[in-house]
């Protein structure tokens, strides 16, 4: 699976470092050409000549480098297929997070727009900051992949987690990010993403607890697998492919609508609003002395699913027979319940008509809204259930795209 591949390998100061000269020697024998790149420090524990002998390439370490007329960041960003960060420091996490560039390293990794693992590994305590952690639930949301370190016996003395996880581990990974790239190369995809947002005077709204970060992870998963991607959100976000950014549930149905020609598939992972105000005020609504309660009047929402099933269907039924005429979208729900999840779901698909629905329960705290991990139920329109136990919405994306394309 690797055979050919570019891997672009990032060391860091870390006691870890000289397990990497073991990877680099799995990725050499799987057929990858290896480059690396170190941070200054990590030559402390590792050195350049045994890196650039196991890779049998040039190890990049100073940022300016004068013999080659390329900008060095922007070159072996452009060159590989993959950046793999082992071990990564709390310190150089913390600066890719925020966009630091002060060394080789961090700068290749802001101009990188390929598939990412980070593979963090530091003292338990430093592991457990809630400033790393921020930092590692940052990059995760922009489609880094983030291999969590082990539990152990640690260099400092301590037992606890932050030993770098398996290199083997690693090396999956690897495989299966490369081996997914292109999976969905020639397909466009829409995806939806976060709670809809529905105005009631200039400065008040209904909304809901959706972060979109399920639906974010989707739009990453499509992209890095080599779909052409359209997001349309109601949270603001930067992306290497196309973002429509929506409020209101009528500003989605538009959007999504306008998409639907020459779509391969929709998926509708946003918390769409089921009411909105009947009338907008269009100045501040002001509480009085006498003002002890107060009525707005809400009228329901347009179902964005159900019109995108009828439209399929349509679109269906006016083809028969001609092939060329007959592309429709794979049509994808969303399904969010408290209570009876598979129940409420099997209920949802058959009214909606939908292809797949993805069920998911919100009332667990360490899944669903805001959460980084989900655990879902997907169902089928011929009936079929397939469970994905609780994993990073990253990976659930992942495997969301498997059961639909195989």
């Amino acid at each position: 699976m690797l055979s050919g591949k570019n891997i672009l390998i990032g060391i860091t100061g870390g006691i870890a470092a000289y397990k990497i000269c073991e990877l680099i020697r799995m990725y050499k024998r799987a057929n990858a050409n290896v480059r690396v790149v170190c941070t200054p420090n990590a030559l402390n524990f590792v050195t350049k000549l045994t890196l650039q002998n196991l890779s049998q390439n040039e190890v990049g370490i100073e940022e300016f480098n004068t013999d080659n007329y390329k900008p060095e960041h922007i070159s072996y960003a452009d060159e590989a297929d993959i950046m793999v960060i082992a071990p990564a420091t709390a310190n150089t996490i913390g600066k890719i997070a925020n966009g630091i560039c002060d060394n080789l390293l961090t700068s290749v990794a802001c101009a990188f727009k390929k598939p990412m693992i980070i593979c963090p590994a530091m003292n338990c305590g430093m592991w457990d900051n809630t400033f790393v952690q921020n930092n590692i639930s940052k990059l995760s949301e922009n489609g880094v992949y983030i291999l969590e370190p082990d539990e152990g016996f640690l260099a400092c003395g301590y037992n606890g987690k932050g030993r770098l996880c398996d290199l083997e581990k690693i090396f999956k990974q690897t495989e299966e990010i490369l081996n997914k790239e292109q999976k969905l190369f020639g397909k466009k995809i829409v995806i939806t993403a976060g709670g809809t947002i529905e105005q009631i005077d200039t400065v008040r709204y209904i909304s809901n607890y959706s972060s979109g970060k399920m639906g974010i992870a989707l739009a990453d998963a499509a992209y890095n697998m080599g779909a052409d991607v359209i997001l349309i959100s109601t949270v603001n976000t930067q992306k290497p492919y196309g973002v429509i950014s929506v409020k209101s549930a009528i500003d989605m149905q538009q959007a999504v609508e306008n998409e639907f020609d020459n779509t391969d598939c929709i998926i509708m992972a946003a918390a769409v609003a089921d009411f909105r105000a009947t009338e907008i005020a269009d100045y501040k609504m002001k509480k009085t002395d006498n003002t002890e309660t107060i009525t707005i009047e809400l009228v329901k929402n347009p179902d964005i699913l159900q019109s995108l099933c009828k439209k399929k269907k349509q679109v269906l039924v006016s083809s028969a027979g001609n092939e060329t005429l007959s592309k429709a979208p794979v049509i994808v729900g969303f399904c969010a319940e408290s209570e009876n999840l598979i129940n409420n779901a099997k209920d949802k698909i058959s009214k909606k008509g939908c292809d797949y629905l993805i069920a998911n329960d919100i009332s667990r705290k360490d899944i669903g809204f805001s959460s980084d991990y989900n655990e879902v139920s997907i169902l089928k329109k011929d009936g079929t259930i397939k469970h994905l136990e609780r994993a990073s919405k990253q990976e659930i994306a992942y495997k969301i795209f498997e059961e639909i394309y195989g």
